[in-house]
């Protein structure tokens, strides 16, 4: 008999489906079939059964958080298991050792993490009994049997493994040793949380830090534009002054000027330029495309996205969720025609059929072999779903691969783009821009938008007509847009550049890319979570905390996109046999023990200078029902009530004064609201926001309006 291992409780049944079964506790029973002649056991892991042990466990002192202990360097990692997950692996320990059982099949999902998952098991157990390795990008009834047909050598896969122990191992060591490092330095400033430290969130928050500042230094210019609209044969345009290559003056005298100049005045079309531009449909989805579509499309955060693709994948209805190409293989598009026929019978998708190539098979764009490395793109599988018993963001999520695989087979978009200069009177000219869609192609399948670009009419070069009318607009100058969550997706994805070779050795690798598929849509959650980032309508905010730890880190490695791009390249190599893990892990323990020591180093100088720390100071703990101070409007007692301060004689009177903890984002400390009850006026507080603006103020008592108000800082 066999044991058939996968990562998932619905991953097994999945899997176990295509066979008669018997439902047991923690496993199924296949029974005896043709490809299993005398039966199988189809057990499943939930996920990490086993976890790094704590430093603790290496040594008792490194429990302590102090610089002493640091840096904390293991011989040999240890693992431990998931308490709550203990039954599961008693089951699976069980069923290994059974006399009968001959041969391990590992089903876990296909890549580092599943290999890694299921190994763990497999090694834990104490068993050693020779292992194949079920190897599919897609949960259909006949992927599976194809799958099971064609099983794997485990020596194919055990490379991944050495890829995702090594990269388990080194992200322990940095993320324990600058953790600590940082929050024991931090703590000796006055603040008093936790900052967590790791490979990919840090640099990823650094990013996010670097746009902030730049919002926040930036300053709004006013601008003016003179926008003419003329008349040429009776054929009317709009245009902007065009002027040293620029359509904006920052002099509105100047601009007035110009718009005086040109009321009434004749004008001569001096140039006309068509450009006609032809554009391909896009790639396939990978995740992070995916992820980022869904996010603009549907506001999805990419851990949601990557959810609903999980459910879809072990539902059977699409392929691998967490596969990095946008590229298939022959075999795969040779199923293409099959999956488009059936999705020709569903409304939604009839209006598109018959399409314009019913086969892509040897179209290099997508079906390219070389591009495929463990996984193709993410497609519809042939087994299509009844789309009504879909959840409707399994719907949303679903229809999106589906229109990205109609498309492929779809005509090119054809745009012409018209530039047209106009001269005014001889000497002022103006510049129009305008396009037109010659054939919608792809872009109808994927609802695509057209710009707001004027269509322009058919002049020619020197006709002459008149200034209809002209004015001047005035605008202002806009800060960089926060990302969202979907472009912080891709950001991650393109993050990082080469560096030069010293520097190279000194972060071990060397491409670009700041995580994987499959860790790039908790990293934002993850940030979440230890309270470095917020959320706002879909747009990524950096909370004090945040700035701190950033500001703290500095121009060192820990926050370079570069530093855990060719990180990650690294251990890709070592998946590919091309490096080797325990060198790499030699260089991730010097890198540990430098990360203590720079940070020790420049702890000193550290000043958070302009940052509001109040949030995260060590400060002693608010009792409730403590006095801070005078009401304002009756005299009573106003004291802590826990979210806000407010007056002891709102039982009695019903006085109404109150101040929140939290004003427009910003923490109010206790010092600040005595300060406000006994003078008036806080101090200057940096970081208010509202909207997208911020701003810095004092918080105030208006005598007058009897409510609390702001002092603008001049």
């Amino acid at each position: 008999m066999k044991v058939i291992i996968a990562e998932k409780p619905d991953q097994g049944k999945t899997l176990a489906s295509i066979f008669q079964t018997k439902k047991r506790e923690g496993y199924i029973e296949i029974l005896p079939n043709e490809m299993f002649p005398k039966g199988a056991y189809m057990t499943w892991a939930v996920g990490h059964l086993f976890e790094l042990a704590p430093p603790e466990t290496y040594e008792a002192s490194w429990k302590r958080w102090t610089l002493d202990t640091l840096p904390i360097i293991p011989d040999r990692f240890q693992y431990e298991i998931d308490r709550k997950k203990a039954k599961q692996f008693a089951i699976i320990k069980q069923l290994l050792r059974k006399p009968e059982v001959i041969e391990i099949i590992h089903a876990g999902d296909a890549g580092r993490e599943g290999e890694l998952i299921i190994r763990n098991i497999i090694y834990m157990s104490g068993v050693k009994k020779p292992i194949k390795r079920l190897w599919i990008s897609s949960l259909t009834p006949k992927a599976i049997e194809q799958g099971f047909r064609q099983l794997l050598d485990e020596k194919q896969t055990r490379p991944l493994y050495e890829e995702a122990y090594a990269r388990t191992c080194a992200d322990w060591l940095v993320g324990i040793n600058a953790s600590r490092v940082y929050t024991i330095l931090l703590k000796q400033k006055g603040m008093n949380d936790v900052f967590s430290v790791g490979r990919v969130q840090t640099p990823t928050l650094a990013l996010i830090v670097r746009r902030e500042k730049e919002i926040e230094q930036f300053r709004s210019e006013p601008f003016w534009e003179v926008v003419a609209t003329f008349d040429v044969d009776g054929k009317r345009y709009e245009g902007k002054w065009w002027h040293e290559n620029e359509t904006r003056t920052y002099d509105r005298e100047l601009a007035e000027k110009v718009s005086a100049f040109c009321r009434r005045k004749q004008v001569e079309v001096a140039e006309v330029v068509c450009e006609r531009k032809t554009f391909l449909p896009p790639l396939l989805f990978n995740l992070s495309t995916l992820q980022a579509a869904a996010n603009k499309r549907f506001k999805y955060s990419p851990q949601k996205t990557l959810d609903i693709l999980q459910k879809l994948y072990q539902k059977g209805y699409v392929s691998y969720p967490r596969s990095d190409s946008q590229y298939v293989t022959k075999g795969e598009a040779e199923t293409f025609p099959h999956i488009l026929k059936q999705l020709s019978q569903k409304e939604e998708y009839a209006p598109y059929f018959p399409l314009v190539h019913e086969s892509i098979l040897h179209n290099k764009r997508y079906v390219n072999e070389k591009k495929v490395t463990d996984h193709y793109a993410i497609i519809p599988t042939e087994q299509v779903p009844n789309l009504t018993k879909l959840s409707q963001d399994e719907r949303n999520i679903y229809d999106l691969v589906v229109r990205r695989l109609i498309a492929a087979h779809s005509e090119e978009a054809i745009f012409d783009y018209t530039t047209i200069v106009t001269v005014v009177d001889g000497r002022a000219r103006f510049i129009s821009k305008g396009k037109k869609q010659i054939q919608a192609g792809w872009r109808d399948v994927l609802m695509s938008q057209d710009d707001d670009v004027q269509l322009l009419p058919n002049v020619q070069s020197g006709e002459k007509g008149t200034v209809y009318d002209v004015y001047v607009k005035e605008g202002k100058t806009q800060p960089p847009k926060r990302y969202t969550e979907g472009e912080l997706i891709t950001l991650m994805k393109t993050a990082g550049k080469f560096l030069d070779d010293e520097q190279l050795e000194k972060v071990l690798a060397k491409t670009e890319g700041l995580g994987t598929e499959a860790t790039r849509a908790s990293i934002t959650t993850t940030l979440k979570q230890r309270n470095y980032i917020e959320i706002k309508n879909n747009q990524v905010y950096v909370t004090d905390k945040g700035k701190v730890l950033i500001d703290a880190i500095g121009s060192h490695l820990l926050a370079s996109p570069e530093m855990t791009a060719k990180w990650e390249q690294r251990l890709s190599e070592i998946g590919e046999e091309k490096a080797s893990a325990t060198a790499f892990m030699e260089q991730v323990k010097k890198l540990a023990a430098k990360i203590v020591a720079d940070a020790v180093q420049v702890a000193n100088h550290w000043s958070f200078e302009g940052l509001d720390t109040t949030s995260i100071q060590q400060k002693k703990k608010t009792t409730i029902g403590k006095h801070v101070g005078v009401c304002k409007l009756c005299g009573g007692s106003v004291i802590d009530k826990g979210s806000f301060y407010g007056c002891v004689n709102y039982a009695k009177t019903k006085c109404s004064f109150t101040i929140s903890k939290t004003i427009l984002g910003k923490s109010i400390s206790q010092a600040n609201v005595k300060k406000l009850l006994a003078e008036g006026k806080t101090s200057v507080i940096k970081g208010f926001k509202k909207g997208e603006n911020t701003f810095n103020a004092a918080v105030i008592w208006d005598e007058k309006e009897k409510r609390i108000s702001f002092s603008f800082e001049k």
